[in-house]
């Protein structure tokens, strides 16, 4: 029997750890990417765009089309902070990658993502790895098309705190108006991954040495990453770095490598120190038919060696 094709859409915000969500997805042969969707958030949208064009050039997929999505949160203003991810996105390497060499696609990201839902022959699963407001658009304006959603696999949260501030993750404090949209207000199949997760999978500076000796499009992924290395040697207290949105992304292509459970959830869209918080109700007599599923646990090993195995799927380094 042959392998059952994933047809998949990146929302992303590139970022060292997106730059590594890209190259799982084009590393996997399940996956039929058939999209990808930029959103303000590490970086504003016009670096984050260009980065996923220049991203997907290097990965050899140009064909795959690249539209540009929200440039702002949903309601309120949001400071661009991420010290992680340098001024560039990519831990100031940018420009040590190929030009793009396809132009972003003339539909905006919310048409892209109706087209393309509408035309898949089954639904699709969108892992969303950056700020959620295209996902929150979409689903405003296009309702009818939730049930071409195979689900949601996100990229976000924190359930004991945060990173950008004591209580909020990065992702969903950019734009916690559409973080509530569509974690608590929509009903549709949806995976959280969050932060306790994946720093837990974070990955080692020697593994990352591996992938950038296995081939040219591998050296050039770990070039990305020296300050954001940096950053989480001091975040992790060990010479590693976690990939966040790359653990997202293997939950999508394999959804067996982290288990989950479901709770429901609020998010903190009040202003105050504790604005952009995930809240996860934990109570045993909460009822969970309304909650979403959140990761919780993970074989960390066979996710390390699901991730090496496609980081280091693009070739021999050339001489």
């Amino acid at each position: 029997m042959g392998c059952v094709t994933i047809p998949l859409i990146i929302d992303t915000d590139p970022g060292v750890d997106d730059a590594l969500a890209l190259a799982v997805a084009v590393a996997s042969p399940e996956v039929d990417l058939l999209g990808v969707t930029t959103v303000f958030g590490n970086v504003a949208l016009d670096k984050t765009s260009r980065n996923a064009l220049r991203l997907m050039t290097l990965l050899g997929r140009d064909d795959v089309p690249v539209a540009l999505g929200a440039e702002r949160p949903l309601v309120h203003p949001q400071p661009h902070v991420s010290r992680a991810h340098g001024t560039d996105g990519l831990s100031g390497f940018a420009d040590t990658l190929p030009e793009p060499t396809a132009e972003p696609d003339p539909r905006d990201a919310v048409t892209l993502l109706k087209d393309l839902l509408e035309a898949s022959e089954q639904p699709v699963t969108i892992v969303p790895i950056g700020p959620l407001t295209n996902i929150a658009l979409l689903l405003a304006a296009h309702p009818r098309l939730k049930d071409r959603i195979a689900r949601l696999v996100v990229m976000g949260g924190g359930i004991r705190g945060g990173n950008i501030t004591a209580a909020a993750e990065f992702n969903l404090w950019c734009d916690p108006e559409a973080a509530r949209r569509v974690l608590v207000e929509e009903r549709v199949p949806t995976t959280l991954v969050t932060m306790d997760l994946t720093k837990r999978c974070a990955v080692s500076a020697e593994w990352l040495q591996q992938v950038g000796e296995s081939s040219e499009i591998g050296a050039r992924l770990v070039g990305l990453t020296p300050d954001y290395l940096a950053t989480y040697r001091r975040f992790l207290g060990w010479d590693g770095m976690a990939v966040h949105d790359a653990v997202a992304v293997a939950a999508a292509v394999n959804p067996g490598l982290l288990t989950t459970q479901r709770f429901p959830v609020e998010v903190e869209c009040a202003f105050g120190p504790a604005r952009g918080a995930l809240l996860v109700d934990e109570r045993l007599e909460t009822p969970k038919e309304d909650g979403i599923d959140i990761a919780a646990d993970a074989d960390l090993n066979a996710l390390r060696e699901f991730l090496f195995e496609r980081l280091t799927a693009f070739g021999v380094k050339n001489a």
